[in-house]
């Protein structure tokens, strides 16, 4: 079926807005489909517009900050909530932030013609597999602007063209990134819709971009608990589905509280907003009464409001304790609150952590090595790359403060989501790699 037919056939009843807007999203897709089956980039081409797309981000700030300061004064009028405001302001700072993660991804091993693995049959035949973009990629994702460049970047190292479906509360913002980014790519004769912006006047269009098929192949959400399900649930897009970000920080009988309190209020109070702060932390039972004090009241005193089972605190004389539910177990707060929890050893921190963790980042704040019935009780949380261990043992990681584990923080692991159900580098888990196969020295095929 041709797109103009699908466009005719399920735009009836709708209302003439509705219609055009659907009628731009599928167009949109139609044109990535057509831009995705371009000769590829080389390598030395994708990093040079990488490089000169950073370049123009910062060179054109001024411009970025005024049609932030636009969506932000607008989420103000509606009464938006203000750690929602921190995830949507810009600052030269951040702009520099956004413009250096494209750096570190230009500076990522090109991941397209990787060969995953090969063997040769007895019979000469060599088999390979090897990893080719996917095709276009649809992210539907709140109010942060800065996603709109990490996605842009990603996709172009991958050899994927993005379709972007922002946040309304940030259009002013992601029209002036995306603007920015298609000037760069006309500069190095490249089409403009290479990247794309959808229109976000409803929450259809999202339905729109998710069920696109033939034209869309794959979507990935990036928010909150509801806009993942909405977008899982709902497609019929191949999705890669992404989780929330309930992080936790146990604090160990072994732990310098002194190293262990700052990174604790760190990982709460640096960005309170974002998908890898701190929402409980987890003290050990046999830490002093005097320790454990120590940790909460340093939290308070910077602002936090502790969430906790009142019992398990009554003998710390602390005031101002929230009595804790069992959604405080498993929410994403976003804001200056935690959750408390008393814990017996670094057996029952992980009982804890495997039951409510959504899978983003767990920390463990010891400073003695692991002793072996520890590691197995850790294994299943280590192999999701997700646990950052801080002791004293530096062949262990030397830093488990949260900054590690989101954004462009460390160049080998840059990800558009950093608790996407995947393992891997971002750029790797953008494409697929389906088995090369042929005689030596004849013509390759493909063997799905």
């Amino acid at each position: 079926m041709s797109t103009s037919s699908t466009i005719t056939s399920d735009s009836t009843g709708l209302t003439a807005e509705r219609a055009a807007e659907r009628a731009e999203v599928l167009a949109k897709a139609t044109t990535a489909r057509e831009v995705s089956q371009r000769p590829p980039l080389t390598t030395t081409e994708k990093n040079t517009i990488l490089l000169a797309a950073a370049d123009a981000l910062v060179a054109r700030s001024a411009e970025i900050l005024s049609a932030n300061e636009k969506d932000i004064a607008a989420g103000r009028e509606r009464g938006m909530d203000e750690s929602l405001i921190d995830r949507l302001r810009l600052t030269d700072e951040r702009v520099e932030g956004i413009a250096g993660g494209l750096r570190q991804v230009a500076d990522l091993p090109d991941p397209v013609g990787d060969v995953v693995r090969g063997s040769r049959r007895p019979n000469g035949l060599e088999m390979r597999q090897v990893r080719v973009p996917l095709g276009v990629m649809g992210m539907v994702y709140e109010a942060r602007p800065n996603v709109t460049v990490d996605a842009f970047g990603l996709a172009l190292k991958s050899g994927n063209v993005p379709l972007l479906r922002g946040s309304k509360s940030a259009q002013h913002s992601n029209t002036a990134l995306v603007g920015i980014l298609q000037d760069v790519l006309e500069a190095h004769d490249q089409p403009r819709e290479t990247v794309q912006l959808l229109p976000c006047d409803t929450h259809d269009s999202v339905q729109d971009l998710i069920t696109a098929r033939g034209l869309v192949d794959i979507v990935i959400p990036r928010g909150g608990a509801g806009l993942i399900n909405a977008v899982v649930t709902g497609a019929t897009v191949p999705a890669i589905e992404t989780g929330t970000g309930n992080c936790h920080f146990y604090v160990d009988a072994s732990a310098d509280v002194e190293e262990a309190t700052r990174l604790v209020v760190n990982g709460k109070t640096r960005r309170c907003s974002v998908c890898n702060a701190t929402e409980t932390v987890l003290l050990d039972a046999s830490l002093s009464a005097e320790d454990k004090k120590h940790v909460l009241t340093t939290l308070q005193d910077a602002g936090v409001t502790l969430h906790a089972d009142l019992a398990e605190l009554s003998g710390l004389d602390l005031g101002g304790v929230v009595a804790a539910t069992e959604a405080d177990w498993e929410d994403e707060y976003g804001s200056f609150d935690i959750a408390v929890k008393i814990v017996d050893g670094v057996e029952a921190a992980t009982d804890h952590i495997r039951r409510y963790t959504t899978g983003h980042t767990e920390a463990i704040g010891r400073r003695s090595r692991l002793r072996s019935g520890d590691g197995q009780c850790l294994h299943p949380l280590l192999r999701r790359r997700r646990v950052r261990v801080r002791c004293r043992d530096r062949h262990l990681h030397p830093e488990a403060a949260r900054p590690w584990t989101d954004g462009a923080a460390g160049a080998d692991q840059h990800q558009v989501d950093r608790h996407r159900r995947r393992s891997g580098p971002a750029v790797a888990a953008l494409s697929s790699s389906p088995v090369l196969s042929g005689v030596v020295g004849g013509t390759h095929g493909y063997c799905m």
